[in-house]
């Protein structure tokens, strides 16, 4: 039996290899049109994976860009304006303040002040007893009369020669050894004189009395203690009623402090109450080892509030400065020193050396580098460099209002200035 399906057998299918020309174009046709289809088919996909490609790219290309930008505000430096109030430590003084010693030499007699005790100029605080003094005094005031008997002698001898040197019974020159005798005699008297006047005053030093009015705040003897002349302190006398504080100003602010200026004196422990002073005067120059210069106060305690070697604070009004203040973080700490970016007008960042001034907490003054149209970069990048192009908006402040960002400004989108990579 034979197989339907082998075309050799052509009894089983006499028409099968017998197709028309016109059956075979159209099988031809067909097949061109799938494979037309299937390239135009593949051709789409390959155009959209391609332009899907592109458009990714793109959209990187420009989330690069906008995440690449490092966004700052800027501000200007504006001029001090205000006055500053300096708040320094000091202690309070008597505006006379003086230990007490002995003049004379010898053993304490009595004391009349206790420490406290109220003085005024010239009252007797102790006697010192001085046998020594005495005996001096006694003898040089009978030398001196030995002198002076001596001295009278002289000056009758010397009227006796001249009457003989007119009757030419003496010489010229022994005249002149009389009359020489009695200028010495002279002399030796006037000497005596003074030995007895110093010896006197020595004596009147035994009284030890109170150079002028105040207070007695330290004893430093009692009955019987053997003073030396010039050694031991007996007493501390201060004058409470007006006072005096000495501060030290730092350089910084050396120039803003003038004699007559008002200064405010507090007192930890009087809570409440204030004290009007006034700059007494200054001492005009720099100690080289503190760097700092030496005002005195003069303040007025009529009312005894206030008690010497108290420690008080001093709140010192500065005179208005010149220079420009800008925030503290506009400053760029670099190896190479304190810089400070600015903006130009062809929109490029400079960084500019300063010199500062005065720390004034969250600003700062800067003496020298900048001025007050230069715009700055608030909290600028460490990397940021000289030359970097910046866009800056249009709505940053004026140079009049010199506003203090936070910090942290710079790492957030939005801000007033870019840098363009």
């Amino acid at each position: 039996m034979t197989d339907p399906s082998d075309p050799s057998d052509a009894t089983a299918h006499p028409g099968a290899d017998r197709a028309t020309p016109a059956e075979r174009s159209r099988v031809v046709r067909r097949a061109r049109i799938a494979a037309i289809v299937v390239l135009v088919l593949l051709a789409v996909g390959a155009g959209r994976t391609l332009m899907s490609r592109l458009a990714n790219d793109r959209v990187l290309e420009s989330n690069i860009g906008v995440h690449s930008v490092l966004y700052v505000k800027t501000t200007f430096a504006k001029p001090s304006g205000s006055a500053q109030t300096l708040a320094l430590p000091g202690t309070l003084q008597g505006a006379q303040q003086a230990p007490i010693s002995a003049r004379a030499s010898g053993y304490v007699k009595r004391w009349t002040q206790d420490i406290g005790s109220r003085v005024e100029k010239g009252e007797l605080l102790a006697e010192i007893e001085s046998p020594e003094v005495g005996q001096q005094l006694s003898q040089a005031v009978a030398a001196r009369q030995q002198t002076a008997a001596s001295l009278a002698l002289a000056r009758s001898t010397v009227e006796r020669w001249e009457a003989m040197r007119q009757k030419d019974v003496v010489s010229q020159q022994e005249l002149d050894e009389r009359r020489s005798a009695a200028a010495q005699a002279s002399a030796n008297l006037a000497a005596a004189e003074a030995n007895v006047q110093r010896l006197r005053q020595l004596q009147g030093f035994t009284r030890v009395v109170a150079p002028f009015s105040g207070v007695i705040t330290r004893r430093n003897v009692d009955v019987g203690d053997l003073i030396d002349s010039g050694g031991k302190v007996l007493f501390v006398l201060t004058q409470v009623d007006s006072l005096r504080i000495y501060v030290n100003v730092p350089q910084a602010y050396a120039q803003l402090v003038k004699p007559g200026q008002k200064v405010v004196v507090t007192q930890g422990e009087l809570r409440g109450q204030s004290f009007t002073g006034e700059v007494a005067r200054t001492a005009g120059s720099i100690d080289a080892a503190t760097r700092t210069m030496q005002v005195e106060i003069a303040l007025a305690n009529k009312d005894r509030v206030l008690l010497p070697g108290a420690y008080v604070q001093v709140s010192l009004p500065l005179a208005a400065s010149e220079t420009l203040v800008v925030p503290t973080n506009v400053l760029l700490f670099r190896p190479e020193g304190v810089r400070v970016a600015v903006v130009d007008e062809a929109s490029r960042v400079k960084l500019r050396p300063v010199t500062m001034g005065r720390n004034l907490g969250e600003a700062i003054e800067v003496l020298e580098g900048i001025g007050a149209r230069d715009r700055l970069v608030v909290n600028p990048s460490d990397s940021l460099a000289d030359g970097d192009a910046v866009s800056v908006a249009a709505d940053d402040s004026g140079p009049a209002s010199a506003a203090s960002a936070p910090r942290g400004a710079a790492s957030r989108p939005g801000g007033t200035a870019k840098v363009l990579p």
